[in-house]
């Protein structure tokens, strides 16, 4: 069995925890409210923002053995350039004040969830970081273009008020297939268990995230 199948199979647990936060399940029932998704698009603000650092940090990282993954770690970095801007131009567009997130604060989960990540790199096996890669990338591709047509219906939101969701959703499709060819190079029993061990890591942190929005009565959305 490939690495990237072993990855899918032994988080599968984790994941599927993930997915049923009651807010993301909600979410796609139509349960919605304008101030959870203000709230979850200053949360992704808070975290998004350090993906471009976070890659630079595990590129300084890599030991000598893992030159190769210098090129596809620099991919990643120019791709991922400016998508903290998207979110808050979406922000903007709808109704939130996007300079009052950019200067603000996260919420714990996002903060506690951002220091593991750098962690993680600094303190363990820097490659424990594709832990959350994939799931960042693997919830995305499962819930974000789902999650937007439901938003978007509910409260009659403006395209402009989500380029994050949508390319992310499809740039992360895109990715995947990529990602599953990297992370096959990966032979090391070490670095394995390093990269499993951080995805359920991430998928219990990405959920507290999750956990922490405001979740919408069901009586609003009715």
């Amino acid at each position: 069995m490939s690495f990237f199948a072993q990855l899918l199979e032994q988080t599968d647990a984790a994941r599927r925890s993930l997915l049923e936060v009651p807010i993301i399940q909600g979410c796609l029932r139509g349960e919605v409210s304008l101030p959870s998704y203000q709230a979850f698009l200053r949360e992704a603000y808070h975290h998004v923002r350090h993906t471009v650092p976070l890659l630079q940090a595990t590129r300084a990282a890599l030991p000598p053995r893992h030159d190769w993954l210098r090129g596809p770690l620099d991919e990643y970095i120019a791709e991922e350039a400016g998508h903290d801007e998207w979110i808050l131009n979406d922000i903007t567009a709808c109704g939130g004040d996007a300079e009052a997130v950019r200067h603000g604060a996260p919420g714990h989960a996002t903060e506690v969830m951002v220091a593991y990540a750098y962690d993680t790199i600094a303190r363990g096996n820097p490659l424990g970081f594709f832990g959350m890669v994939h799931v960042l990338e693997g919830t995305s591709v499962a819930l974000a273009l789902r999650a937007a047509d439901a938003i978007q219906l509910r409260l009659r939101l403006p395209d402009a008020a989500f380029s994050y969701l949508r390319s992310h959703g499809t740039l992360d499709q895109e990715h995947t297939a990529h990602f599953a060819r990297l992370m096959d190079r990966i032979g090391d029993p070490r670095d394995q268990a390093a990269i499993v061990h951080a995805a359920r890591a991430f998928f219990r942190l990405y959920g507290d995230v999750f956990r922490g929005l405001p979740l919408p009565a069901v009586a609003e959305a009715a």
